[in-house]
């Protein structure tokens, strides 16, 4: 029998929103750095990132702008304010992947939808907008007081959402901050989004997909 969540919960950025911090820093520093040096930025860049939330809970603008201040002393680059600034504002605008708003619409109708992410209230709810379904919940980083992959939000959520780890199914295309962490809890429904930017690890045990429209026949829909 196809198992079938009470909630299907859900990563926003990367996973539903194209979160396109590469083309950030392409923008702004692409002109400073060939093509092989400009891939290493982007790529230090997502690294301190994830190391930036695995602290205490601060702004995401503190995120940015301490990665990429970081980024910029490991590259060699002069580091600006406004360059961090301008990152962090271009995240509101962002939109969904082709393959999204589709696959969400139509799970919609069946099972209510939750995003857990790493935002701030004042961002989200404009790439949340865009992706062209209801939410039940729409679960930050700042209302948690931690960032994935710590183990509070999804806690939090799961508290607010009234239910345990084996109600859910859990989507990500993120082992690192969001699948691994669902598998040690005992998430055992999770679907794997298969965005190209990390490599498959079965170990975890999830479903994989494309994209998001291939996600209501997960759950036979």
């Amino acid at each position: 029998m196809t198992f079938r969540p009470k909630y299907v919960t859900f990563d926003c950025y990367g996973t539903l929103i194209n979160f396109d911090m590469a083309g950030a820093a392409r923008r702004i520093y692409g002109e400073m750095l060939d093509e092989a040096k400009m891939d290493v930025f982007i790529q230090d860049f997502s690294a301190y990132r994830l190391d930036e939330v695995l602290g205490a809970w601060k702004p995401y603008m503190d995120v940015v702008h301490n990665a990429l201040k970081r980024t910029c002393k490991r590259n060699g680059i002069t580091f600006r304010e406004e360059d961090a600034l301008c990152i962090y504002n271009e995240v509101p605008t962002w939109g969904p992947h082709p393959d999204v708003p589709e696959g969400l619409a139509k799970l919609a109708k069946e099972i209510p939808l939750v995003i857990l992410s790493n935002a701030m209230n004042s961002q989200i709810m404009s790439n949340v907008e865009k992706l062209g379904a209801p939410f039940h919940k729409v679960i930050t980083a700042e209302q948690t007081g931690s960032y994935k992959p710590q183990m509070n939000g999804f806690e939090y959520m799961l508290d607010v959402l009234g239910c345990g780890p084996e109600d859910i199914t859990h989507v990500s295309s993120s082992f690192r901050y969001d699948l691994m962490t669902a598998y040690d809890l005992g998430i055992k429904s999770k679907v794997w989004v298969n965005r190209k930017h990390e490599p498959a690890n079965p170990f975890y045990e999830y479903t994989e997909i494309k994209g998001v429209y291939d996600l209501p026949g997960v759950f036979g829909i």
